[in-house]
């Protein structure tokens, strides 16, 4: 990496990964300083993280409110879904891939009325088709929607999701987990009633909350909704109005280590600034490996700047497992992947990474290829059949 942007890992793996992710040094060491929760000094990094992260959904930020939810990205989706969406509501799930599903499997969990919309690995739900099912439906309350469905790379087209709910006098939901703080979410301006996202992404900070951010007549009205006594949004947002401390025992570090992340977002020019740096990361990354024959799942219209899935190639020589191991001990740990329908990994572009490091990832994969005896990156043909087929 260049001077301006020094090299963060420190020996350690690069995790491309979709969160965690690798993080600065200047992260870690706000992790050394141990809090009180009741104390002054934590109640003031409380209020902190709330009003930086309304200060990053642009106009009409005063009508919402930021609720922190200890745990990870899951814990915070099922929080919005069970203290928003009443005993009698139902939720239109729209799903194209593992995290949709996952919502989905979370509203059988909470014995709520739901009706999904599962498009598969490769397509996103699209507004018209939102809002056919909203006019075929009356019974339907809500609408979900992911932002980026990292199990694909797939960035979903949020814009006409929320026109064709807000026509239809619903609410829509956002999981907004893998974009947030990369990808612009202007709430307000699209009539999202609350969305969540998590310390451990686009920040870059770690593992240990998520948060909800809502319309504060949402919240309020919320009250009595939740099935969770500690996934309890209208609870938890109450208490920290009145006391400023979290209900229960707050990830103390991991508030510390957040603050410190949002220092260097801002610094790097917000949410514009970091999502240029992934979108470059993004860009080089797919380049290098299509030139060395590998395939993207998806077509470059739907390719986000978070996470890329590539088809794993046809040649008998390529095991995963093999290409995870040589790409692990060249310095970078990627993913395995989530398809239903062909085999697949996928590469990360966030995290404290830039344009240099992804072409190192390129001559890894390279020299990964060439250890294993693999003569061609290319996948089957009946992926790219699949593919073609399901896309057209």
């Amino acid at each position: 990496m260049s001077d301006a942007f020094p090299d963060p890992h420190l020996g350690e793996p690069f995790l491309l990964t979709p969160g965690p992710l690798t993080t600065s040094l200047e992260v870690k060491e706000a992790m050394l300083k141990d809090w009180g929760s009741w104390d002054d000094d934590f109640r003031a990094l409380t209020r902190d993280l709330r009003s930086r992260i309304l200060a990053l959904i642009g106009p009409g930020s005063e009508n919402y409110d930021v609720v922190p939810i200890q745990g990870s990205g899951s814990y915070a989706v099922e929080a919005m879904l069970g203290s928003f969406v009443p005993s009698d509501g139902k939720v239109l799930v729209l799903a194209n891939g593992a995290y949709g599903l996952r919502a989905a499997k979370t509203m059988e969990y909470l014995g709520r009325a739901f009706r999904l919309l599962d498009k598969g690995d490769y397509l996103p739900p699209r507004g018209r088709e939102v809002a056919a099912i909203l006019a075929d439906d009356p019974e339907i309350t809500h609408v979900l929607a992911i932002h980026c469905e990292t199990s694909s790379g797939i960035l979903n087209p949020v814009a006409e999701i929320a026109e064709a709910t807000a026509a239809a006098g619903r609410k829509l939901l956002i999981d907004s987990m893998s974009a947030f703080g990369a990808l612009p979410l202007h709430p307000a301006e699209i009539g999202c009633a609350a969305f969540v996202s998590s310390a451990n992404k686009c920040i870059e900070g770690v593992p240990g909350f998520g948060f909800v951010v809502a319309r504060k007549q949402e919240i309020v009205a919320a009250k009595g909704n939740s099935h969770s006594l500690s996934l309890d949004v209208h609870a938890q947002w109450e208490t920290m109005e009145k006391t400023g401390q979290w209900r229960f025992t707050p990830p103390t570090h991991t508030v510390a280590a957040f603050i410190e992340a949002l220092n260097a977002h801002e610094a790097e020019g917000g949410v514009p600034g970091r999502g240029a740096r992934y979108s470059a990361n993004r860009d080089v990354m797919v380049a290098g490996m299509r030139a060395l024959g590998f395939e993207t799942l998806l077509d470059d219209e739907w390719l986000s700047p978070i996470i890329v899935t590539f088809f794993c190639p046809a040649d008998p020589a390529f095991t995963f497992q093999g290409f995870y191991d040589s790409m692990k001990t060249q310095g970078f740990i990627i993913y395995p992947g989530k398809l239903t329908v062909a085999d697949s990994f996928r590469i990360g572009c966030i995290g404290r990474m830039d344009a240099d490091v992804m072409r190192r990832v390129v001559a890894a994969a390279d020299n990964a290829l060439k250890s294993m005896g693999v003569a061609s990156a290319a996948p089957p043909h009946a992926a790219l059949e699949e593919r073609q087929k399901l896309s057209a």
